[in-house]
């Protein structure tokens, strides 16, 4: 088959994703070339990004990008495609550069997908070949002489969902997986219990055609001849692609092995995963529960953001997820689990298990998500029936048509964290019908913001279960909770076909997670770019008297959020924030420090501004006993002195941020 018949149509929707290119290697690293070719499967190829003067036998910590989106030369044609590129491509080296990759002692790896770029074989959007393809990847290169076995993933999107597939195939050398809005089963991609977005007409042809694409003019004849073998592989593999991606359930067996859910179960390969809760590509669905089910060491950045990278920035620097560290705390994570650093000496600990942004902007630390103290409070939905003809928008301009459920208002503010759960008895004349379930918080004046939703199929049972999008947001005092049933939530699941039939709700009930306490402690960061444009776009408004028609008394609301009995804190160090104002371009103004004991000595460490002087002194019986000033070099600083003397020790910093002393104390530490 020719390689550049595609669909032009598709390809203006190239997976939402920026082409990347083709590009020289990155400062202080050389490039070569290598395959995977185990015999267990088509050989797969690599670029090899070593850093600059070792010994090419000399073993390192690798990391490795295992994506559809590394061809040499980019996009596929028309769009972005450069058939005279030459160079591995450089859709992370904001990562590689920002992170100091080479300096730090890694290499990087990025290896194409069974049929892109220089692999041999046919994509199979995320099925066997390529779940096989990932684990494959990652015990090659763990075995490689330059490497010291240990191999740690990177990806966000379609490499995030690579990520996420080694993880559960569980490879040998697998050691971190760093996953930013990853996908976590093809299905619920393209679907929702049986209703289509847009993607899964489009998806198919996109990735036939990225497949299709040849490679540069610079490439090697091998390179091109593993391009070549898609057809030859797996006749049919494209056409037979789009035909079982168009299978509307999750549970027939091309989507069931494309869920990664069940199988990642019990892993114990420590992940970083990043999830937006207002993520319109891949969404969250799925998220939480893949992610608390996991039993090794696990950390997140859960919050108000879309498809975005922990690290990308806006044109004046501000971080679009709004919180400033993304790579200090990502090479924490690899030092310690990958490089095999100490603790000591790549505090990961010290970072937020979970950092959370909730619907103000603000951030803060939880031990877990769904927070413990959060209780699911069940509330009657009332009847009524709507036409499934897909006129119904979630936000703006056609929204607020259907089946309505108001609480009355709130007296005290609540907080929703968590997957609300929906049930109902539901009826139509077919079991094709829609059903889209939303979560509003309507303000005094009636204006209604989304903040969850699902949909479905009616189905032929009477009977409908669903769990929503999980979210974190604060509702205010005297605002209500409205709950639509409707036909459609347009701006979400745009491919539904209306039926036109009459669907007959007859009851049923909604779970809302509500905290118990307030949060009132915070950690650094602001609100995200799609936050303030979220809430600053225009809701639709609900008329007073479709509220006081549909407000249900019997709807469950919390009691007031009380006190938390004790403040959440990062670690066993102390820390110290200084304030917003006090911080230039919203740089983080945080202080922590942290002791521990080391053979014949103690050593002091902890986290500060990037750049930032450190005063650090050690005490004994509260007189210091010894003091260095060094500077917090990726965010971070260590000092070790000797000890002779038996007795209590404790570290203390002292730095300055925008005009302010900032000044914490470890907890006391006793030396024999």
């Amino acid at each position: 088959m020719h390689r550049f018949l595609v669909l032009a149509a598709a390809l203006a929707g190239l997976l939402a994703c920026a082409p990347a290119r083709a590009a020289d290697a990155p400062p202080g690293s050389t490039w070569h070339e290598e395959y995977v070719e185990d015999g267990y499967g088509k050989p797969l190829h690599a670029d090899v990004l070593r850093p600059k003067g070792l010994p090419d036998d000399a073993p390192t910590p690798v990391i490795m990008t295992v994506s559809p989106y590394t061809s040499h030369a980019g996009a596929t044609p028309p769009l972005g495609y450069d058939a005279t590129a030459a160079g591995p491509s450089d859709r992370f080296f904001d990562f590689v550069n920002g992170a100091h990759l080479f300096e730090r002692g890694y290499t990087y790896v990025i290896v194409d997908l069974p049929g892109f770029g220089g692999s041999g074989g046919c994509n199979d959007w995320g099925g066997p070949s390529e779940q096989s393809g990932a684990k494959r990847a990652v015990q090659w290169a763990a075995a490689q002489r330059w490497s010291n076995g240990r191999v740690g993933l990177y990806g966000k999107s379609y490499d995030g969902w690579t990520g996420l597939m080694a993880l559960a195939q569980r490879p040998r050398g697998l050691a971190a997986v760093v996953s930013q809005e990853p996908v976590y089963s093809g299905y619920r991609y393209l679907y929702t219990n049986g209703v289509r977005f847009s993607t899964v007409v489009a998806d198919p042809a996109i990735f036939n055609a990225s497949d299709l694409a040849p490679g540069t003019l610079n490439d090697t004849p091998t390179y091109q001849a593993n391009g070549q073998t898609a057809e030859l592989d797996r006749p049919g593999c494209h056409a037979l692609n789009v035909v079982e991606q168009q299978q509307g359930s999750e549970t027939v067996p091309f989507w069931a092995s494309r869920n990664l859910i069940p199988n990642a179960a019990g892993a114990t390969t420590p992940l970083f995963l990043t999830q937006g809760f207002l993520e319109d590509n891949t969404k969250p669905d799925g998220a939480f529960e893949l992610f608390n089910s996991l039993a090794g060491p696990k950390r997140a950045w859960f919050g108000m953001w879309d498809h975005v990278r922990g690290n990308d920035a806006d044109a004046t620097g501000n971080p679009l997820m709004g919180r400033h560290g993304w790579l200090d705390e990502v090479m924490r994570f690899y030092d310690h689990y990958v490089k095999g650093t100490p603790l000591i000496d790549a505090p990961t600990d010290l970072d937020p298990p979970v950092a959370v942004q909730t619907s103000d902007g603000t951030w803060r630390s939880e031990a877990r998500w769904p927070p413990a103290d959060a209780s699911a409070l069940t509330s009657p939905l009332r009847a009524g029936s709507y036409v499934d003809d897909g006129a119904n928008a979630g936000t703006g301009a056609g929204g607020g048509h259907g089946v309505w459920t108001f609480s009355p208002p709130l007296s005290t503010a609540a907080h929703v964290a968590g997957e609300p759960r929906l049930r109902l008895s539901i009826g139509a004349p077919t079991d094709q019908a829609n059903l889209a379930a939303d979560v509003y918080d309507v303000d005094e004046h009636g204006s209604a913001t989304l903040i969850s939703r699902t949909a479905s199929l009616v189905g032929s049972s009477g009977r409908l279960e669903a769990r929503m999008y999980g979210i974190d947001w604060v509702i205010g005092a005297g605002h209500r909770i409205g709950v639509l049933l409707s036909s459609s939530n347009s701006e979400w699941w745009d491919a539904q076909l209306p039926t036109m039939a009459p669907v007959d709700v007859t009851g049923g009930t909604i779970e809302l997670p509500f905290l118990r306490y307030r949060r009132d402690e915070r950690i650094e960061g602001g609100p995200s770019t799609k936050l303030v444009a979220y809430r600053g776009q225009a809701p639709f408004t609900v008329d007073a008297a479709t509220i006081a028609a549909a407000t249900e008394p019997g709807f469950a609301l919390p009691a007031a959020l009380a006190a938390r009995p004790e403040p959440a804190a990062i670690g066993d160090g102390a820390q110290v924030h200084a304030p917003a104002s006090a911080t230039r371009r919203g740089a983080p103004g945080r202080l922590i420090v942290r002791a521990g004991r080391v053979r014949g000595g103690v050593v002091g460490y902890g986290f500060a501004p990037q750049g930032a002087r450190v005063l650090v002194r050690l005490l004994r019986a509260g007189r210091t006993v010894a003091a260095r000033r060094v500077t917090a070099r990726y965010g971070a600083y260590r000092v070790r002195w000797r000890v002779r003397r038996a007795g209590r020790y404790r570290v203390e910093a002292t730095t300055r941020v925008g005009g302010l002393i900032l000044r914490a104390r470890s907890p006391y530490l006793r030396v024999r």
